[in-house]
């Protein structure tokens, strides 16, 4: 319960003074008292903007507000009770009174209904034996029988010939880059949908990243946007070291055109899979289709080792040469020796158990939160306005997050308007990433474009990301629904 002094007033305020306090207080209630301290109706900015818009003015009192019967509970309201009324009226908070209907406190939805938030860690049975077990073999440092089991796990998984297990997806791109040989002067091409860990890498090495935008079809790298900025580099002379694509959100990118463009102007593919483990393009992994699969483990994954990632190849060398530089790159002598720049970079072996424990229900994970996109896009199918992220038909995506994209043709109800209407539900939704071209620490870099206009910029200014969790309720799911309906409505 929420203390009510600050947010007391009587017939005698003025408008101005109420909107001060409910301003002051970060509340979105007021609540008239007569001179006995009784309750006598609650105030919200909607009271006073109808005041207004009457005629009054700012310095007019609050005797003029109609009487009403506010919506309170007793002292000994349960929190089911409260909450169920608070659904029932459509209302986020309600005044406590006491015996001689005097307030004395304030019931808040967020401070009685858990936050439903965006992706959080779903742990299950099987993790703890794994770190169980590196505790009783004292396997605590990096690497261990369970780096090496998680390694071998994940790349028969998706079925990939070799993986190292490394501190971050980030890590995993890093190394990508650093083994294509990519440095100073060099130019990588990347989409530019997609978080900063995806581009960061690039810089690392010195080289110059070229951004590419998103098709509308997968909302993944544009293959047109991507031969646009191919041809061109190869036409002045400089030929990019590699392609950088993202299937983002769990949803693949076009990997059939992509590896034909990839082919026929000779540069490498790194797939950045971090949000798309389980996901499938045409019946095989996502990650697996160019020189290497990047996947990441932190905790609002599809599966989480608290942090880590994890690089995969057909090429063994490579991926041996990847646990050489991550491990300090030190050299096989009888003392440190060191002939290149080396990273710690590598795995812990507790790390790994959680991770192989993880894998284990990987595809139940997938499962649930297909689900949960599932009982969105049906949930809220009357509504024109919502375009949600793309499914081709051939593919499987792992839903890593549900994603929708607000029509503003056909809505008013803006990204930010959503987000914070559903936050005062205590509920997170999240803006999707700014594009990478927009970001003021790649300012000047280029940026090829599919049409004339950018599908990413209208993306960055419609989508947003809502709760996805594989532990999320049907519920809960029914809930962000039901909040959702009543602000389009």
């Amino acid at each position: 319960m929420t203390n009510i002094d600050n947010i007391k007033v009587t017939k005698n305020h003025t408008l101005k003074q109420a909107l001060e306090l409910l301003d002051q207080s970060a509340k979105s209630i007021l609540l008239m008292v007569d001179a006995a301290g009784v309750l006598m109706r609650t105030i919200t900015d909607g009271d006073i903007r109808r005041q207004l818009l009457s005629g009054k003015s700012l310095d007019d009192s609050l005797e003029d507000l109609e009487k009403s019967n506010p919506v309170v509970v007793g002292l000994d309201a349960t929190s089911d009770e409260i909450l169920a009324l608070m659904d029932q009226r459509n209302i986020n908070q309600i005044p406590v009174v006491d015996g001689d209907n005097k307030p004395v406190e304030l019931h808040l939805r967020q401070n009685l209904q858990p936050r439903i938030q965006l992706s959080i860690p779903h742990m299950g049975e099987y993790e703890r034996q794994f770190v169980e077990e590196a505790f009783a073999t004292n396997w605590i440092a990096p690497l261990g029988p369970n780096v090496d089991g998680f390694e071998k796990e994940l790349a028969d998984y998706v079925g990939s010939k070799h993986a190292a297990a490394l501190s971050s997806g980030t890590a995993a791109i890093h190394l990508a880059l650093r083994l294509l040989d990519v440095g100073s002067g060099d130019i990588v091409l990347c989409s530019s949908f997609t978080f900063v860990a995806s581009a960061n890498p690039i810089l690392y090495q010195g080289a110059t990243p070229v951004f590419i935008d998103s098709d509308q079809e997968t909302w993944n790298m544009s293959p047109v946007a991507l031969e646009k900025a191919l041809k061109d580099c190869c036409e002045s002379g400089t030929k990019p070291k590699a392609i950088i694509v993202v299937h983002l959100y769990g949803q693949s990118a076009d990997m059939d055109s992509i590896m034909a463009l990839s082919k026929k102007y000779d540069v490498p593919v790194v797939e950045d899979a971090a949000e798309s483990l389980g996901a499938l393009y045409k019946g095989k992994h996502t990650g697996t289709f160019g020189k290497f699969g990047v996947f990441s483990f932190n905790g609002n994954k599809i599966i989480t080792t608290s942090g880590g990632g994890m690089l995969i190849s057909d090429d063994g060398e490579l991926i041996d040469k990847a646990r050489f530089l991550s491990t300090q790159a030190r050299d096989p002598a009888p003392y440190y020796e060191h002939t290149e720049i080396g990273y710690n970079y590598r795995m812990s072996n507790i790390l790994a158990g959680i991770g192989r424990g993880q894998l284990k229900v990987l595809d139940s994970r997938v499962e649930a939160r297909r689900e949960v996109f599932d009982r969105y896009r049906s949930g809220l199918s009357r509504f024109e306005c919502l375009d949600w992220s793309p499914q081709p038909e051939t593919d499987y995506s792992n839903c890593w997050l549900s994603v929708v994209s607000l029509n503003p043709e056909k809505t008013e109800v803006s990204p930010e308007s959503l987000i914070q209407a559903l936050a005062k539900s205590n509920i997170e939704a999240r803006h999707v990433w700014k594009p990478m071209h927009m970001q003021p620490l790649f300012k000047g870099c280029r940026y090829y474009t599919e049409e004339e206009t950018s599908f990413c910029d209208y993306l960055f200014d419609t989508a947003v990301c809502l709760p996805s969790a594989s532990n999320m309720t049907q519920v809960q799911n029914d809930m962000v629904i039901s909040e959702i309906e009543k602000i389009l409505d």
